[in-house]
């Protein structure tokens, strides 16, 4: 066993007088808002999105379904749960009648009444279609409609897909923190 440091950053967007417009979604897909009946859901595209990527070595919690489960029962007990920037992206082809869930984002509002990105995640297969910015625009607007000011988020620096998105959604690095991670070896 051995420790190993995550290089991450705190990135941070003011979002007085700031106005998204919404790309268009591609065909089948639907963005919908928090329901706790959907919980499952949201873990399931948590779980689909992180595993085997590097943030499920950073929070092991992520590789797992039931990790991922756990994890959004907590985020929507805390005392600052914001249904309003919590979203999870549905897709169905033509003609299928199972929908098939591959993106979803959490908000809440922080103890200094910043909004706070808990995650944003969109499976692999579904990548690249605009839906990370999509989900994060919701989450930026509910944020905006709780009556927030600012918000922030971290992510792991070699995430530079994630890293270029937020940058371009107008948030600004603002430090830089390190995650401590025992890693196991395997073997």
């Amino acid at each position: 066993m051995g420790l190993t440091y995550f290089k991450r950053y705190r990135m941070e967007i003011d979002l007085s007088g700031r106005a998204w417009n919404l790309p268009p979604l591609p065909l089948g897909y639907d963005v919908l808002p928090w329901d706790f009946d959907q919980i499952e859901h949201h873990a399931y595209a948590k779980y689909a999105s992180f595993r085997g990527e590097l943030d499920s070595n950073v929070f092991p919690c992520l590789g797992e379904f039931d990790g991922c489960l756990r994890l959004m029962h907590e985020i929507q007990s805390k005392q600052g749960f914001l249904s309003g920037a919590t979203w999870l992206v549905s897709h169905c082809e033509a003609g299928d009648l199972e929908m098939d869930f591959c993106g979803t984002v959490q908000g809440i509002r922080d103890r200094t009444g910043f909004g706070a990105i808990q995650n944003l995640g969109v499976v692999p297969e579904h990548r690249g279609l605009g839906l990370g910015r999509t989900l994060m625009i919701y989450a930026l607007r509910g944020f905006q409609a709780a009556g927030l000011s600012r918000a922030y988020l971290e992510v792991t620096s070699q995430n530079d897909g994630a890293v270029q998105l937020y940058e371009d959604l107008g948030f600004r690095r603002a430090r830089t923190v390190y995650k401590a991670v025992e890693m196991v070896e395997v073997g």
